[in-house]
């Protein structure tokens, strides 16, 4: 009897060791998935493509009480892109990451209410809150969103 419950309990270990490493995301890709911001007034989608990372909006609450798909990037600089819908667009581009410092650099931001991009760069705080910091050129000269992850 000692023995049989000796090897569930080896057996259940080796389970529990495989799945925890099956389960282990990769440190650079850390910050894919949905966050919604400290105002939750929006939500993105953080992903991977082509080894950059990016982010897309899944849902804001800026409507003014219209749809969220009635809303286009009509202060966008290029005449052409001014037509395209808000929801779904993408924001972050090119975001690299940096394993020394565990933090994603060199993209851009995109901020549609002014029709402006910015640098940015990404880092995980301490409590796993995302932190978004869109600057210009020095990042001192910028400004931080925090996010929460919400699946």
């Amino acid at each position: 009897m000692r023995v049989k419950i000796l090897f569930n309990l080896f057996l259940l270990l080796l389970l529990t060791v495989y799945v925890a490493k099956a389960n282990t995301t990769p440190p650079s890709e850390q910050i894919c998935g949905k966050w919604e911001s400290s105002e939750k007034n929006l939500i993105v989608q953080v992903y991977m493509q082509d080894n950059d990372f990016m982010a897309k909006i899944i849902w804001y609450s800026d409507t003014g009480g219209k749809p969220m798909d009635y809303w286009t990037d009509k202060r966008n600089p290029d005449p052409a892109l001014r037509s395209r819908k808000i929801l779904g667009m993408s924001i972050l581009s090119g975001m690299k990451y940096h394993k020394d410092t565990n933090t994603w650099e060199d993209g851009m931001i995109y901020e549609s209410k002014n029709g402006r991009f910015w640098n940015a760069s990404i880092k995980l705080d301490k409590t796993g809150h995302l932190e978004v910091r869109g600057y210009w050129h020095f990042k001192f000269i910028g400004r931080t969103m925090t996010f929460t992850r919400v699946a």
